[in-house]
């Protein structure tokens, strides 16, 4: 297949700069993976399409303020980190900007002193590994000085940080949101559970490697960056129940449909596990766990329309994304969101 086969017309408008007041207040198209027929909803409607005994699987990662603007300590040149993984307690996989200006032995220097760095290796694609130093708590440190990584297409500046997290987020660790789930709010996920549908989390770690462009012509080619992931005991039996009961497993997001299949794709059902991840999920990949998916409106040419295409189809997957654009639907992290039922 070719990249170019997952291409799609989308106005720069219809990219939404900043979340709406209300987190549930977004659209939602409904899109019926068996007929392609398309319903435009609220997102708070999404109650009306879970069933008593279903299982619904959000991703409760939580986004590190992994940029850090500091200087070069011999020259005071600034310069620009996006942490991407931890390697070790103190060692960091990161994107650095200007990139000609970190050179193996280089060292940095953040918030007045307070953090310190030097680049002691060379990572995949340009990126860069570093080891930091400094007193005290790290997350505290970061937290101080770290801003939130907005992605590239959202230029507008963001009031309140919490807003790139979702409401139930936990365990930090990310580099960019698992923004389906940021249309939830607590009171939703309440009337979701009090219908009787199962409400579990896993956890993984967006990397920036699931938003870099598919820079091959046949998709087959392309090489996903791997993410770590945690599914425990509780959560991994609950779904297991709902799979043998014959009722729906629910994904939030790609990332939680990632995790659970490269679960499955690797124990042959959903087992208590941890580990890295680099599952590319394409058209003509068979689904084991995953019957339902709430997502938002990816980027043209992305992995993440082409995971969206091997559940919904891909014809059904262009002819919705068209209609979202006619529609004037709202695209990408602060967009509108899509149901595949």
């Amino acid at each position: 297949m070719e990249t170019k086969d997952f291409d799609f017309y989308l106005p720069e408008e219809l990219i939404a700069q900043t979340p709406l007041e209300n987190r549930d207040n977004s659209r939602l198209m409904v899109l019926d993976r068996e007929t392609g027929e398309i319903e435009h909803k609220h997102f708070y409607d999404i109650v009306e399409f879970l069933n008593p005994g279903d299982c619904l699987v959000l991703n409760d990662t939580r986004v590190l303020p992994a940029r850090l603007i500091g200087e070069k300590e011999v020259t005071g040149g600034k310069i620009e980190f996006l942490l991407l993984k931890r390697i070790e307690l103190d060692t960091w996989e990161a994107l650095v900007k200007p990139g000609k200006k970190a050179k193996i032995g280089s060292r940095f220097v953040f918030g007045d002193g307070l953090l310190h760095t030097e680049v002691v290796g060379m990572g995949e694609e340009g990126s860069r590994i570093i080891k930091f130093e400094y007193e005290g708590v790290f997350e505290e440190i970061l937290d101080r000085l770290g801003q939130m990584p907005l992605p590239p297409y959202i230029t507008e500046t963001l009031e309140d940080k919490e807003r790139y997290q979702t409401v139930y987020s936990k365990n930090q660790g990310s580099a960019a949101a698992p923004t389906a789930g940021l249309h939830f709010t607590k009171e939703l996920l309440q009337k979701i559970e009090n219908k009787g549908i199962k409400v579990v989390y896993i956890t993984l770690h967006v990397g920036l490697g699931t938003f870099r462009p598919v820079k091959v012509e046949k998709i087959e080619e392309h090489k996903m960056h791997s993410e770590f992931y945690i599914l425990d005991d509780k959560t991994a039996s609950i779904i297991n129940n709902a799979k043998k009961q014959g009722n729906k497993v629910v994904t939030v997001g790609t990332t939680s449909c990632r995790t659970l299949e490269s679960v499955a794709d690797t124990y042959g059902q959903i087992k208590p596990s941890s580990g890295w991840t680099d599952i590319f999920i394409y058209p003509g990949y068979s689904f084991k766990i995953v019957d339902n998916l709430i997502t938002n409106f990816h980027l043209p040419e992305s992995t993440l329309i082409m995971l969206v295409s091997a559940l919904a189809g891909q014809d059904r997957t262009l002819n919705a994304y068209e209609t979202a654009v006619k529609e004037r639907y709202r695209f990408f992290s602060f967009g509108d969101a899509m149901f595949i039922k």
